[in-house]
């Protein structure tokens, strides 16, 4: 009888998720930040306007509790691409600064210093070289890694290192740069 009660909540469980996943009638999209931040069309939404230049600088600092994962915040930053693009900016528009500090530090280690930490090969990898590709220029504080005590030699290849992330924040708001803070 308990076998029973399993297979039938279990069944339960993988209908009500397929009845979820086909109500929407959707597949994920990422338009520009490939793989990463999938996102969804809206019927009817209020868009960005297309025509205009974003210039975003993002305070990311948001701690990524699973090691194995990627980090939340650095994958709302491919959502936040991907929904311009997709409600009509244009690549060339769209300027994203991403300024990682404090909690999310650790997400800019390359391999070796990523396997020193946690014994784990950084899951952020893909999503940095994406985001880049993509177009976004990713800053880490140096302050915070001299806080953490991550050499400079296990930074991934691809991000630059900033004095701090206040400067790298207030040099591109001066730029005309607008702020969005994930935490």
């Amino acid at each position: 009888m308990k076998t029973y009660s399993l297979v039938v909540a279990i069944a339960s469980t993988l209908l009500l998720s397929l009845m979820t996943m086909n109500a929407s009638g959707q597949e994920a999209q990422f338009p520009i930040v490939k793989g990463f931040g999938g996102i969804y069309e809206i019927e009817n939404a209020v868009l960005p306007e297309s025509g205009d230049e974003y210039k975003i600088v993002i305070d990311l600092k948001t701690l990524q509790r699973d090691k194995e994962s990627i980090n939340p915040g650095l994958n709302n930053v491919a959502r936040m691409m991907n929904l311009h693009i997709l409600g009509g900016v244009n690549k060339e528009d769209l300027k994203v600064v991403v300024a990682v500090h404090g909690g999310a530090t650790d997400t800019i280690l390359n391999n070796d210093g990523y396997r020193r930490k946690y014994d784990l090969d950084n899951p952020n990898i893909p999503l940095i070289a994406a985001l880049i590709e993509a177009g976004a220029e990713i800053y880490v504080c140096g302050q915070s890694l001299l806080s953490r005590q991550y050499p400079q030699n296990e930074v991934n290849d691809q991000v630059k290192i900033g004095l701090s992330m206040l400067t790298v924040v207030t040099t591109h708001m001066n730029q005309g740069y607008n702020l969005l803070v994930f935490d």
